[in-house]
């Protein structure tokens, strides 16, 4: 199997990873904030592949800083704005990133693709059936636009820094710790009073199950897999691919949590995996006569 199509499918799997995080990440928001969810989720990954920074060139340390400030940046602009708006609306504005990648190649001078246009529009069409909910726009938009574009460049940029990078894990690691440090930060000057260890250290006792889950399997196994799958895939490909999250958060809520799926998100979820055919679908070269 090619290695292209090797990274669709990884990319793939970190999608379907990915929406089964939303199931656990509402058990864990019962107990903890978003910011804190993300500093124990993250620290628990970076420790785990803190023995790559060891093989880290200064080239993968700056890759990985700017990485995982984006990251952060996008996760921590979707949180805020989930606060002033629907889950559902919410993941639309969020999935926009899926036309801002191919925005921010043809602002770079690199028109996408025929197979891509058309991937990106089934894909909005599918992310329009499943998460619109009409109303005005507010400022927890805004706030999830700005999320969407963090993740937009996010993905853009891991297309060509994987490609550069000396060592992949030690990439990944170091953007997975960056994230940490900013979570930390984050606390330390905007909940300074939500720093009571005691009462965190029993939390974390009593939803360890969730936080092995998210830190140990969808942070450092699921990045680390998505590095590698971004070095073999497009930045279009990967949005694309990355659009189908919604979907696969409805199927997970629907098994996890016994959530409805409507007709109109099980239309929308075809219209994504249409989506995804069409991004990978080359038709075969025609075979000229001599």
């Amino acid at each position: 199997m090619p290695k292209h199509i090797q990274g669709v499918l990884a990319l793939l799997v970190v999608t379907v990873v990915w929406g089964t995080t939303f199931p656990a990440m509402k058990d864990l928001s019962e107990h903890f904030s978003a910011v804190w969810i993300a500093l124990l989720r993250f620290a628990m990954a970076g420790l785990l592949l803190s023995p790559f920074l060891l093989h880290a060139s200064r080239k993968d340390y700056t890759a990985g800083a700017i990485l995982g400030l984006l990251l952060f940046a996008a996760f921590m602009l979707q949180v805020e704005a989930l606060a002033q708006m629907s889950a559902s609306r919410n993941a639309f504005i969020t999935g926009l990133n899926v036309l801002i990648v191919p925005l921010l190649g043809i602002a770079g001078g690199r028109m996408p693709e025929n197979r891509i246009i058309i991937a990106v529009v089934l894909s909005m069409a599918g992310l329009f059936a499943m998460c619109w909910d009409g109303g005005a726009w507010s400022a927890g938009d805004t706030l999830a636009l700005g999320g969407a574009l963090c993740f937009g460049v996010y993905v853009k940029l891991m297309e060509s820094l994987t490609r550069r990078a000396d060592n992949m894990m030690a990439l990944t690691a170091i953007q997975i710790i960056a994230v940490a440090v900013c979570a930390a930060a984050w606390i330390v000057v905007a909940e300074p009073q939500a720093v009571a260890w005691p009462s965190i250290e029993e939390r974390v006792r009593g939803n360890l199950v969730n936080l092995l889950y998210l830190g140990v399997f969808a942070t450092a196994a699921i990045i680390s897999l998505q590095t590698w799958g971004q070095r073999h895939a497009s930045a279009n490909e990967a949005a694309i691919v990355y659009a189908f999250e919604p979907a696969c958060a409805a199927i997970a809520a629907y098994f996890w949590l016994a959530e409805v799926m409507t007709p109109r998100s099980i239309a929308g979820g075809l219209l994504l995996i249409a989506g995804m055919i069409v991004s990978q679908w080359r038709p075969a070269a025609r075979t000229v006569r001599a």
